[in-house]
């Protein structure tokens, strides 16, 4: 393998990492909007949270679901597009997830919008697609079940289909593909801080359900996947019980 050529597809990937189809799709479907101020109302004003998080789904909580749709897409896209090119160019060789990390590192950072951008889901997700087709059905429909019907956390089943492209990865395929899986993981979790941080200052505060829930009332993908916790979780008798006692 060429150094030159993967430092090449990970600085090409990253400039079209960059591209915010968030930011551009808003900017186009509704000007007066700015997703850098997007807050989520717990009740009070001075409660409010900022989203701070400018991807997919901060866009389907000024559009709405469709448009939110899209802007997932076009994410995926942009990380789909430049590694189906750089594979057919060199078909033995890992450029091509130089190529992703770089989109993922540019979608989280972006240099065209001050390095503020997403945590990278959909361009994510839609890399494996191209890495193994088979991954990401097999391990979110894996993580649907885990996460909705044994959990009822749809938090685990946002999260935990991408925990298990590691075993995945070292079941199917070789080592440029396990330590792929491993980086994005780690990138993914490095994105997640602030958000983590957020969660444990809410937690000791005591407004961490509130927080929750109005998250779930803000966003159609929350919203859409709380429904589906609350009418598939299996265990959701037991655990009542249990709380009541």
């Amino acid at each position: 393998m060429d150094i030159g050529l993967g430092f090449l597809a990970l600085f090409v990937g990253y400039l079209l990492g960059s591209i915010s189809f968030a930011r551009i799709i808003t900017k186009l479907a509704a000007p007066e909007a700015d997703l850098t101020k997007l807050t989520i109302d717990m009740g009070q004003e001075q409660e409010n949270e900022l989203v701070d998080v400018i991807g997919a789904n901060a866009a389907s909580m000024v559009l709405g679901l469709k448009l939110g749709a899209t802007v997932g897409i076009l994410d995926m896209a942009k990380a789909i597009i430049p590694m189906l090119v750089i594979k057919g160019l060199f078909p033995e060789d890992p450029y091509y997830l130089f190529s992703s990390l770089g989109g993922l590192l540019g979608h989280n950072w972006p240099v065209y919008y001050g390095f503020k951008g997403g945590r990278g889901y959909a361009v994510i997700f839609g890399s494996f697609f191209v890495v193994d087709w088979r991954a990401p059905i097999a391990t979110t429909l894996v993580s649907l079940f885990i996460g909705m019907v044994i959990i009822g956390n749809p938090m685990v089943a946002y999260a935990a289909w991408l925990w298990l492209m590691i075993p995945w990865m070292i079941w199917r395929c070789g080592s440029w593909e396990i330590a792929y899986a491993i980086v994005i993981n780690v990138i993914f979790l490095i994105a997640t801080i602030p958000e983590m941080r957020t969660l444990l200052r809410l937690k000791r505060s005591g407004k961490y359900d509130a927080y929750v829930e109005s998250m779930y009332n803000s966003s159609p993908r929350w919203r859409g996947m709380k429904k589906m916790a609350d009418r598939m979780w299996i265990l959701r008798p037991i655990f009542k019980r249990g709380g009541k006692e």
